[in-house]
């Protein structure tokens, strides 16, 4: 793995969050130039502290709100680009308040719209086949697809609309791009953090493991389906929740 990823360009969107930092981590612990995108420049600041010193690890502050935004991120890569992971996104309860559509906007801007515009502009950026294989394509969907978040119905509503895209582009830009999504369950970052508090002790009884996720085991799986164990992998749902949709 650590050959693999040697001098690859890898470029996290939400690269500043839990699960963000988790897959900076691997990869730049496995020799690749990493890309961290996010509209938050505070948190960026602490990815900066984390990997002061290294010249493997790149920053770009945007909120990925236009094309041309995701476009010019891109671009931040400095060159081609083998895989991008669309992590970013926006999650609010939803109180489906008929005088404010607001909540349903932002969730399919900044959870669904962003992921297409992110591929658009990836498919003219990414690292030539004979180079390094098929680029790879990671958009991160969610148990509240799976399930069906009741309190967050336009963010379920996204996470879906992430899946249904994902089997498309996957027919699209093959055989060059391997395009997969990823489910996570609730996993130890600062987004599921309210609900955690809230239901704790129900959420724990309706995984079969019987704890949450940590962003480490998140990142692994990301990591698996950018490298060379997964070349025959492209349109699928991974859930990494353990085992909650099932139980």
């Amino acid at each position: 793995m650590q050959d693999f990823f040697d001098g690859k360009r890898i470029v996290l969107t939400g690269g500043a969050g839990g699960i963000g930092i988790a897959c900076a981590d691997l990869f730049h612990d496995a020799s690749a130039q990493v890309l961290l995108i996010d509209p938050d420049a505070a948190a960026m600041d602490r990815a900066r502290l984390r990997y002061a010193g290294s010249d493997r690890v790149s920053y770009y502050v945007s909120p990925i709100d236009t094309p041309e935004a995701c476009a010019t991120a891109l671009d931040a890569a400095g060159g081609p680009i083998h895989g991008l992971i669309h992590l970013a996104g926006v999650f609010e309860q939803d109180p489906m308040d008929p005088a404010d559509h607001g909540i349903w906007d932002r969730a399919i801007a900044g959870n669904l719209t962003n992921a297409y515009d992110m591929a658009v502009a990836f498919q003219s950026r990414k690292a030539a086949m004979a180079d390094s294989g098929p680029a790879r394509l990671i958009l991160v969907s969610s148990l509240a697809f799976n399930r069906g978040a009741w309190q967050h119905v336009p963010y379920s509503a996204a996470k879906g609309g992430l899946v249904g895209m994902t089997r498309a582009l996957a027919r699209r830009f093959g055989p060059e791009m391997l395009v997969n999504a990823i489910a996570p369950g609730i996993i130890t970052t600062t987004m599921p953090a309210q609900v955690i508090a809230d239901r704790r002790d129900r959420l724990l009884q309706e995984i079969p493991l019987k704890r949450f996720g940590e962003p480490h085991e998140v990142a692994t799986v990301i990591e698996f389906l950018c490298g060379p164990g997964s070349t025959y992998v492209t349109g699928q749902l991974l859930n990494v929740d353990g085992g909650t949709i099932n139980g």
